[in-house]
Parts: structure tokens; C-alpha cells; sequence
């Protein structure tokens, strides 16, 4: 049997990418986690990490465990909440990343309000940097959103690349017209430094489009108006995947999706959505 400690440190190293990032989230040492990670590999039965100089990487059994360890200490905590009679209550302002809201939001939602009945939700739809801010001015109290820089701090819940998306049937323009949300915007200032810079048409590319909303940019995309950038997961049926090579676009950096409490919130009902968030799967790419 695994226990359930060493599961949520193997979770932290997996979702972390490396020993020393794990024991700074857990206020440990990175001997001490790397001990915990051997007692597991023991337990499995053989490695879960390949381990560089430069990386840690899961192995194909490790790979395997992550996602019964994610399922292990959801039914671990939800057998905890009901056996101890604690009912987390109140009220929970969350914010999130619009491109979440496709399937991995309504499924957390959903499962959330059904266990914790007594907790109401106010939802707030956003970019990123934007929740970030009303999460340090306390309008909010947890945030979950996409990165493409180290440049919030938070718990690491996965990685997905981020790719050029175009009209399933149509050849992408010439010169190059991109759909983008506003300003600021990780997903579009990722782009614009892979592309060289903010210069515009002088630089072989223009912007074409630009909205508020995910469906937005989508449909720039789908229209063949112009190339948007997006999460793998979010490509859908009506668009394509521009390989960078054939079609003369830079490669584009993963995002990583975070999750952040607000200094300020400390509740029960929270820390039961966190450790929802934490072991909720990633969605599936298309």
C-alpha cells in the first residue's frame, strides 16, 4: 500500500519538475524529498523519475502512478471531510482563466458544489494578469489561470504546449495576420517575443484581430481571418495545428497552469477546493 504522504510529495516532484522547485512548495529540504521519493520508488517497485543533470523526467510507470496518486488522495480527502463532520460553508470568489472554462472548470464545479453543498461560488472570468491583480487586492481569493513565463508564483497543477491555430481547410495568409486577446495577455506576449518583437507589418506579420474572449480569437481562426495562439487542448475539431517549419512561425513555449490563494484567504472551504484543484486531472488535448 502507498502511502499517502510519499504520493502528494511524487505529485509535487512531477508537477514541480525537479527536486529542489518540490521541497521549496513544501517547506522541506531537497535531501529529505528525494529520500521520500526512493522509500516510493521502493514501494512501486521500481524507478518513476529519470533523473539528468539538467531535468527530471517521469518514467512510463511513474507516468502511470501519477494519476492513481491524484485519485488516492481525492477519495483520501474526501473520506477525511465526511468522517470528521467538519461541512465546509461560506462563499468562494474564484477567478479563472477563460480557457478553462470549456470542460476542466464545470467538471471541478461540478463535483465541488456536490460534495460541499453549503459552499456558493462567485465565478469571475479572466486573463490571467488580470486576476492576478484582484487576487493581490483581495477581491478575489483563489485564482487559476496559464503562464508561459516563470513569472507568478503558485501551486503547478500541469503543462501543455502552446501552438499556432488556423482554419482546418485553409492555407495560412501571407503575410502572416494574428488574432490575439488584449493586452496583457501570457498567450500573446509569449507570441509576440517568439516572433521578434511588437513591430507589426515591418516585421512580416500583422495584427488582424483582436478580442476580449477565447470564442473570439477562435473564430478569427476558423474564419481563416488569422493564426491565434492556444493551449494543445483547446484546438478542437475546427482547427489545425501549424507546424512551425511549414508554415514559417517560431516554436511557441508550453503554458503552465497555476493555481494561487489570496493572502488572505484561509478558509476550510477553500483548502478543500485547493486540494480539489491540485488532484483535478488535466483536460484531455484534442
Amino acid at each position: 500500500m502507498f502511502e499517502t504522504e510519499l504520493l502528494r510529495v511524487f505529485i509535487t516532484v512531477a508537477e514541480c519538475g525537479g527536486f529542489t522547485r518540490a521541497s521549496e512548495v513544501l517547506h522541506s529540504t531537497q535531501s529529505t524529498v528525494s529520500a521520500q521519493i526512493r522509500r516510493l520508488e521502493d514501494q512501486a517497485g521500481q524507478a518513476l523519475f529519470a533523473r539528468s543533470t539538467r531535468s527530471v523526467q517521469l518514467t512510463p510507470a511513474g507516468d502511470t502512478l501519477l494519476g492513481y496518486a491524484r485519485t488516492i488522495l481525492r477519495i483520501n480527502e474526501d473520506a477525511r471531510q465526511r468522517l470528521s463532520g467538519a461541512v465546509p460553508a461560506g462563499r468562494i470568489r474564484l477567478g479563472s482563466s477563460e480557457d478553462l472554462t470549456g470542460a476542466w472548470l464545470p467538471r471541478l464545479l461540478r463535483r465541488f458544489v456536490t460534495q460541499f453543498p453549503q459552499v456558493a461560488i462567485d465565478l469571475e472570468i479572466g486573463i490571467g494578469p488580470r486576476l492576478l491583480r484582484r487576487l493581490d487586492k483581495g477581491e478575489i481569493d483563489v485564482m487559476v489561470a496559464g503562464r508561459c513565463a516563470e513569472d507568478t508564483e503558485g501551486l503547478r497543477l500541469w503543462r501543455e504546449p502552446l501552438v499556432w491555430a488556423f482554419a482546418r481547410e485553409s492555407e495560412p495568409p501571407a503575410p502572416l495576420r494574428l488574432a490575439f486577446f488584449p493586452e496583457p495577455c501570457p498567450y500573446r506576449e509569449a507570441a509576440l517575443r517568439a516572433l521578434g518583437g511588437q513591430g507589426g507589418a515591418n516585421q512580416g506579420w500583422t495584427i488582424a484581430c483582436t478580442s476580449g474572449s477565447l470564442a473570439g480569437v477562435r473564430a478569427a481562426a476558423v474564419a481563416a481571418i488569422a493564426i491565434t495562439p492556444l493551449p494543445r487542448s483547446l484546438v478542437g475539431p475546427d482547427l489545425r495545428i501549424l507546424e512551425p517549419e511549414a508554415a514559417s512561425l517560431p516554436s511557441l513555449p508550453d503554458v503552465e497552469y497555476i493555481a494561487k490563494v489570496g493572502r488572505r484567504a484561509n478558509t476550510p472551504a477553500i483548502a478543500a477546493l485547493m486540494e480539489m484543484i491540485h488532484t483535478a486531472p488535466a483536460p484531455m488535448a484534442g
